[in-house]
């Protein structure tokens, strides 16, 4: 099994190394002695961090601005495959402990640097999530004219956390051929800049400034929320024209022979009469049977949920696995690549003892390690 450490906290660092352990990598988070990962302290609406990105993982807390414990990382270095820094610009350059002084001990590594700002004139500057959406312009599509808006998860730090996996992975392969690792840099303003790609892209070819996306509309007529007769929204998405056909002949709308209605772009010039004339139709619908209806259709359709309604969706709920935390069974999603549960979020330092001890160390040399405050 190969090994991962993990020196990361809260989201972007956790994410990966939750991804890899879901895969089954043996993944230590490298934590320090006292607090460890700010994570474990968040409350309120981030309460949920920490037992999120952190199973399947171990928990070793080491000070590795001590010399003693700069030597228990370079040894568990030695042992290990992948690296993940998720930790400020510089911050194991001044531990002393940067890609070139673990390389020389473990050629092979694979070290992961994530950072708000990869290579570049911002290196150097500090960010975080939101401020890198607002940087890119995603918050600016996201909102409203004058009022950006965050999306509603973590979805910069997750995109580079996904892009430094797939790096890491290409990296292994790489290595079995040449027999060295390699450094990956990865940057969060990256990573939310290629998301934003296709609208630079638009923007070039229309010559215009774009809306934020929820004012410009989409490309398609029929792509909005309707209501039903229970009151309930119901997302509808009717993205051509033998959808359209099979749509206005089900729910009998009475313009379905209208040829100035019978391609995507007229109807996209007619949307606001569209869709008067559909919700009036579908207020008057019980939000399960047009559910029924719109699935023989074969058109995309979906409820308007919270997150927490996944607890209870049948095919959401299928792919969740089970964990304790702090006294506190809950439910979580694996990852998509299919992640098996083996193991609950760690304590703090909960699996030092272990990990020293297989790297070597007597139960003495461990324990005067702890009164020190190395460990």
């Amino acid at each position: 099994m190969i090994k991962v450490l993990e020196i990361g906290h809260i989201v972007a660092g956790p994410t990966a190394g939750l991804i890899l352990s879901d895969l089954g990598y043996d993944v230590i988070k490298i934590e320090r002695p006292g607090d460890g990962d700010i994570a474990r302290r968040l409350t309120g609406s981030s309460s949920g961090a920490f037992p999120f990105y952190n199973r399947n993982k171990k928990s070793l807390t080491v000070d590795m601005s001590s010399e003693e414990g700069k030597k228990v990382f370079l040894n568990l270095a030695e042992q290990s495959g992948v690296i993940i820094d998720n930790l400020g610009y510089g911050a194991m350059d001044r531990l002393g402990l940067s890609y070139q002084v673990i390389s020389k001990r473990n050629p092979k590594i694979i070290y992961l640097s994530m950072k708000g700002y990869g290579k570049g004139v911002y290196e150097k500057r500090k960010s975080l999530d939101y401020p890198i959406e607002v940087h890119s312009g995603l918050a600016y599509m996201t909102g409203l004219s004058g009022k950006p808006m965050r999306v509603g998860g973590s979805l910069v730090d997750m995109s580079a956390a996904m892009f430094g996996v797939i790096a890491v992975l290409n990296a292994m392969i790489e290595m079995r051929e040449s027999g060295v690792g390699k450094y990956i840099d990865i940057g969060l303003f990256e990573s939310s800049v290629f998301l934003m790609g296709q609208h630079i892209a638009t923007y070039q070819i229309n010559q215009r400034e774009l809306k934020p996306i929820n004012e410009e509309g989409f490309a398609w007529a029929i792509y909005d929320f309707f209501p039903t007769r229970e009151g309930r929204s119901l997302f509808i998405a009717v993205t051509t024209d033998n959808q359209w056909r099979d749509f206005c002949n089900g729910l009998e709308l009475g313009v379905c022979g209208d040829a100035s209605l019978d391609r995507n772009e007229k109807r996209f010039e007619k949307r606001d009469m569209l869709y008067r004339l559909i919700s009036e139709k579908t207020s008057k619908i019980a939000i399960g049977d047009l559910m029924n209806r719109l699935e023989k259709m074969n058109i995309a359709f979906a409820v308007l949920n919270k997150p927490w309604d996944m607890l209870n969706d049948p095919q959401a709920s299928a792919k969740m696995v089970t964990e304790t935390y702090e006294n506190r069974t809950i439910r979580v999603p694996v990852t998509p690549t299919g992640g098996i549960m083996r193991g609950n979020p760690p304590g703090l330092g909960e699996n030092t003892d272990e990990i020293l001890q297989n790297l070597g160390y007597s139960s003495k040399e461990i324990q005067e390690m702890k009164m020190k405050g190395v460990i």
